[in-house]
């Protein structure tokens, strides 16, 4: 029993780490293998008959030139997004850790009560907000801030308020846990030595929040990068996504090769913005 007991001992950390593991190896790594060995197959097969392993590399060469555009746009609509979500959540997360007292915990619920409600039907309201005849473009048009015959769904505008929407919790969350960890004190000490509000946030708050606007823009930046409900519902063939492209590739299309080359283009580059960024904030650490 005492030599089960020292070699349970040994092997804790295995052990521990081996459930983990063994997931993410079913779940991640086995998937991954076959999205490439997918990407890199004749086109010429069908999803029915299956597909040759050819190292057929023009796949990804195909896509691009193809679908640029769409990755382009995906990257400026999340990133235009990712901008809002800072501005409107560093807003929040400051009020919530410095301003809301004994209000903090409700504050907190009602950021995270939209998860409360499924990602599509939250997107649908806003389908039902935007509309042409709906209130928001009829105050608008009433206020004269929209001709009469603008429209804000099926645009751009649309996508991106979908995005920052959906998105927004993503970027509050973090960025409270950093606030909350500042020591009031710091501010009361900047205070002391006539520091003005501007210069206690930008060299006080500012730098020690640092880890969750990093960890809040990659947050909400990764997955609006890779979105295709928001576009889908609330834009138009003008205003598709990479993401659309992949699920059309995969479905109506049955292009199986062509979809998962554009997958590992859009993995590849995300990957390889976040390590850019995390290293030019100074954030090192996050990785």
């Amino acid at each position: 029993m005492a030599a089960l007991q020292r070699a349970l001992g040994r092997n804790s950390a295995y052990l521990l780490v081996g459930p983990a593991a063994l997931w993410l190896g079913i779940f991640f790594v086995i998937p991954m293998i076959s999205l490439l060995t997918t990407s890199l197959s004749d086109p010429a097969g069908s999803p029915i008959y299956g597909y040759s392993m050819t190292w057929r590399f023009e796949n990804y060469v195909d896509v691009v030139a193809d679908y640029w555009p769409y990755l382009v746009r995906s990257f400026v609509y999340a990133g235009i997004a990712t901008v809002l979500c800072l501005i409107l959540g560093y807003t929040l997360a400051y009020a919530i850790a410095f301003k809301a007292g004994r209000f903090k915990t409700l504050m907190l619920v009602l950021v995270v009560a939209p998860f409360f409600t499924s990602f599509l039907v939250r997107t649908l309201s806003w389908k039902l907000i935007l509309a042409d005849n709906g209130w928001l473009v009829e105050t608008l048009k009433t206020l004269h801030l929209m001709p009469e015959d603008g429209r804000l769904l099926a645009t751009p505008i649309a996508v991106v308020a979908g995005l920052t929407y959906n998105f927004l919790p993503f970027m509050i969350l973090p960025l409270y846990a950093s606030l909350e960890k500042i020591d009031p004190k710091l501010n009361e000490a900047a205070a002391d030595l006539y520091a003005n509000p501007f210069k206690r946030f930008w060299n006080v708050v500012w730098p020690l929040s640092l880890p969750g606007v990093v960890g809040g823009t990659l947050l909400t930046f990764i997955p609006a990068s890779g979105d295709y409900i928001n576009a889908s519902l609330l834009g138009n063939p003008n205003t598709q996504m990479v993401g659309n492209r992949i699920q059309s590739l995969f479905t109506t299309g049955s292009d199986y090769p062509h979809a998962a080359a554009l997958s590992v283009i859009l993995m590849v580059l995300i990957v390889v913005m976040v390590m850019v960024y995390v290293r030019r904030a100074g954030t090192e650490d996050l990785l």
